[in-house]
């Protein structure tokens, strides 16, 4: 069953390439054309962001009282959002990822389960601060739009949402494996009809709870070990709006750091309220635009938007997919999407 599954996400990967063949050839075309030397040091950047991304996860992982080596969790981090992007499981995929090498290691599945949300409450923290510059800009150059302020409130109900549920857990893990059990009743009853089965257990709903608040009631021990995550957390923003000079670079195109700021700030605001994987199909229009009211021409900012997410988003599937596949021949179990 588990290599049935390893097929279907490796034919989900193909695809995804086959149906945006013509984007990728596109970037692809754009990228020969680029200042080598720029795009090698973009190509260093976005490798310093791989490894930063595993730090994030050591960090994290460290606070919960969880020993795992970085170039370990930098391989499953990478392997995880190539799954993500590949299968339509928002973002359960990923996580059963780390829990399937979770398990392998003989890490508790709560405390993994509590890394991942730490890892994307501390994610969106990160990126809210850099928001909050963007919308100052572009509220200087009178570009804010509604679709702009939409989407900030709806990355900012969802970081509330996961705040919340995490001091839940914190509080009482009772009231939390009520939360949580509550809708786990909710999905069972809307895809009941189709499976006809429960799709989640109520049972694993509280014990999830009990292990995740197990974990948070570490954390008062160690209140500052929140704090590396987070800068490594901003330091990756850094570094993609890094990779974004780059691009700018690449094709002699005069930039400010109001547009870096706010180009990037819309561009990775799209990719996280987008219903695409990744923002796929939908950022690479986003941000072109965006670019276009911070006064670059738009020929130039359509060849920056295809640069820059050939390697924030192309080359990451790709390394992904290597990272995928290396952790299934280490012996790692493939994650049961469903679950």
């Amino acid at each position: 069953m588990r290599k049935v599954i390893v097929v279907i996400i490796i034919l989900l990967a193909v695809s995804l390439v086959i149906f945006s063949f013509s984007e990728l050839k596109n970037v692809i075309e754009t990228l020969q054309k680029a200042h080598p030397w720029f795009l090698a040091l973009a190509l260093v950047v976005q490798t310093m962001w791989f490894l930063v991304l595993g730090g994030i996860f050591q960090s994290i992982y460290a606070a919960l009282g969880m020993k795992e080596g970085i170039q370990r969790l930098t391989l499953v981090a990478a392997a995880s959002a190539f799954v993500n992007i590949v299968t339509p499981s928002a973002g359960i995929g990923g996580l059963a990822l780390f829990l399937a090498d979770g398990r392998s290691r003989g890490l508790a599945s709560g405390k993994v389960t509590l890394a991942g949300a730490l890892y994307i409450l501390m994610d969106q923290a990160a990126f809210l601060c850099v928001l909050a510059i963007a919308m100052t800009v572009l509220i200087r150059r009178n570009n804010l739009g509604a679709g702009e302020v939409s989407a900030s409130l709806i990355l900012l109900s969802i970081a509330c949402v996961l705040a919340f549920l995490l001091y839940l857990g914190y509080r009482s893990a009772e009231r939390l494996g009520a939360v949580l059990a509550r809708a786990v009743q909710i999905i069972n009853r809307v895809v009941r009809p189709l499976l006809r089965r429960d799709y989640l257990s109520e049972a694993r709903a509280h014990a999830f709870a009990f292990e995740i608040a197990e974990g948070l009631s570490s954390l008062p021990e160690r209140p500052r070990s929140l704090v590396r995550p987070f800068v490594l957390s901003l330091a990756n923003k850094v570094l993609l709006m890094g990779v974004l000079i780059c691009s700018f670079l690449s094709f002699d195109v005069p930039f400010s750091a109001g547009t870096i700021v706010g180009g990037f700030a819309i561009a990775y605001l799209f990719m996280i309220v987008s219903p695409t994987p990744s923002g796929i199909g939908v950022v690479e229009g986003v941000m072109a635009l965006a670019l276009r009211s911070l006064r670059v021409e738009i020929s130039q900012a359509v060849i920056i938007t295809l640069a820059y997410r050939g390697i924030t988003f192309w080359l990451p599937l790709a390394v992904g997919a290597v990272a995928f596949r290396a952790l299934h021949a280490r012996g790692t179990q493939a994650p049961e999407i469903h679950v």
